[in-house]
């Protein structure tokens, strides 16, 4: 097959994957405009997304050129943005449903404006935010000599293809997070995305830290067994509740079967997470074994959870009101996880 031939082949695919996106994109936009009457894109950001996308087009960055065309809101809601754009290639090659298409292109975008040399100057292991709810990226590998720099363990191939106002834009050779099949269900999947303590210093996904690892048991074991939607939400919020809580080293989750919370605004997410957590690991057996009524502390401020007898001899213990319908469905020296019918109620205050 000659060369022209095999581009004309691809052009379908990528078409139709930023089709995909750009719809998922277009009914998002609606949707925000239509609640918060937020303006269209003003001249001097068309612009810039103008020519940003020229840039990358030369550079063969057709897909992220043409979503950063149409939808520049996505990548430039911030004074200040940095934009990894990803390889056609690995776009089209990487499976992710496309509902979870913005949160892609976000956790791609910092508000920061970071060049090349600013990258360069940072040391192994530092962390800076994304547009994604509070999700941050590592600096995973550093060659200032050769000016050869990884982000989340991916290349940045072509640095510094735009440096124009508060724009900065750098090639990568694949996306930053991965999409693990077996960490999810019913084409569900979320960010497989560094944790960073409160020094800013990248927590290792390697067998070495063992806590990050068996925070991943725990979000697949939660997929595995239907608390998908919980699984999402508490992946979503991880980082910022242990840059709050660094010694979390015992812990209790109550895992609800049903939980409409997880397309919440980050901050409201975030604080109904928290309130299914105690920082404090009580087997189902331990929790049987206390006093009617007795109150544990959640890891949101003030904020209590009521441990009950069921109102009847087969109900099992309840949780502010809900029944725990899946006692110890996980459990190690440091966590225990119970599932509970659906997400919990008002908190009862000390």
């Amino acid at each position: 097959m000659s060369p022209s031939c095999s581009q004309s082949w691809q052009a379908p695919i990528y078409f139709t994957l930023s089709a995909a996106v750009l719809a998922f994109m277009a009914i998002s936009t609606a949707m925000h405009h239509t609640n918060t009457a937020t303006p269209v894109t003003n001249p001097t950001t068309y612009q810039l997304s103008l020519n940003a996308s020229r840039a990358l087009r030369r550079s063969g960055f057709n897909i992220i050129a043409t979503l950063l065309q149409v939808s520049p809101e996505i990548f430039m809601s911030s004074p200040n943005s940095t934009i990894f754009a990803i390889k056609d290639s690995a776009i089209s090659n990487t499976s992710f449903p496309p509902w979870l298409s913005k949160d892609l292109l976000q956790y791609h975008t910092s508000p920061l404006k970071l060049s090349m040399n600013d990258l360069l100057k940072k040391h192994q292991g530092s962390c800076f935010p994304t547009l994604l709810n509070g999700q941050k990226i590592a600096i995973t590998k550093i060659g200032a000599k050769k000016r050869l720099l990884e982000i989340n363990h991916v290349l940045v191939s072509h640095p510094d293809m735009i440096l124009e106002g508060p724009l900065s834009i750098h090639g990568v050779l694949r996306p930053f997070s991965s999409f693990n099949a077996q960490d999810s269900l019913q084409g569900w999947n979320y960010m497989q995305s560094p944790i960073c303590d409160s020094n800013s210093r990248l927590v290792s996904d390697s067998n070495e830290s063992k806590n990050v690892v068996e925070w991943s048991r725990i979000f697949r074991l939660l997929s595995s067994n239907g608390f998908v939607s919980f699984a999402i939400g508490l992946h979503s919020v991880l980082g910022g509740i242990l840059e709050d809580h660094m010694n979390l080293n015992s812990t209790t989750i109550f895992a609800p079967l049903e939980f409409l919370f997880v397309a919440s605004p980050s901050p409201l997410l975030d604080r109904i997470v928290r309130f299914h957590i105690l920082p404090q690991r009580f087997t189902y057996k331990e929790l049987d074994s206390l006093p009617d009524k007795a109150l544990l502390r959640t890891i949101v401020a003030h904020q209590y959870l009521e441990i009950t007898a069921g109102v009847n001899s087969t109900q099992g213990l309840c949780v502010n009101g809900e029944q725990i319908i899946a006692p110890d469905i996980f459990w190690s020296k440091k966590f225990v996880i119970h599932g509970i019918s659906k997400a919990l109620g008002d908190s009862r205050a000390s």
